[in-house]
């Protein structure tokens, strides 16, 4: 089993009122060169959670970082114009949550961020700052989510 220690949050880019099934992810994933979708996970509008690529083997999602790495994308990230935005659901919202700690409990080294927190740190100064973000993916802040309140609560009601 390879050692796990990060799990990426990602978003599939697509427009909130265009849906994006887990074949469409596959299949452009494929189209793309992939050998199948690259992320571990995928999370459908509403909520259902399907395994893409088993953990065991290494994802194809974060350039760099794929080898100890878990990806979980949600479907959406784009407003109804293409712009970025938090499209999750509130089932979304609470599947992630879920999936999130049950990870955690497989492996609780892990620290979990979006695929923008792993953008480079163009001025050096320890803190990867929008302006430097290669991307939006996610379109929500992962780690200020992670550090809310309803994150330390077991299951606290998804809003």
């Amino acid at each position: 089993m390879r050692k796990i220690n990060l799990i990426v949050i990602h978003c599939s880019a697509t427009c909130e009122n265009v849906s994006f099934t887990e074949h469409d992810l596959d299949r452009y994933h494929r189209q793309i060169g992939f050998n199948g979708a690259g992320y571990h996970y995928y999370i459908r509008r509403n909520g259902d959670i399907k395994r893409m690529r088993p953990v065991e083997r290494i994802g194809a999602h974060a350039k760099g970082h794929n080898s100890y790495s878990i990806g979980i994308c949600y479907e959406g990230g784009l407003d109804n114009k293409g712009k970025p935005k938090d499209t999750r659901t509130r089932w979304q919202k609470y599947s992630l949550r879920v999936l999130i700690k049950l990870l955690m409990q497989e492996y609780p080294d892990s620290e979990v961020c979006g695929h923008r927190d792993l953008s480079p740190d163009l001025n050096n100064n320890g803190i990867v700052e929008p302006h430097e973000w290669i991307k939006m993916c996610p379109c929500y802040d992962v780690r200020a989510e992670m550090e809310s309140a309803s994150w330390r609560r077991p299951f606290a009601r998804i809003r």
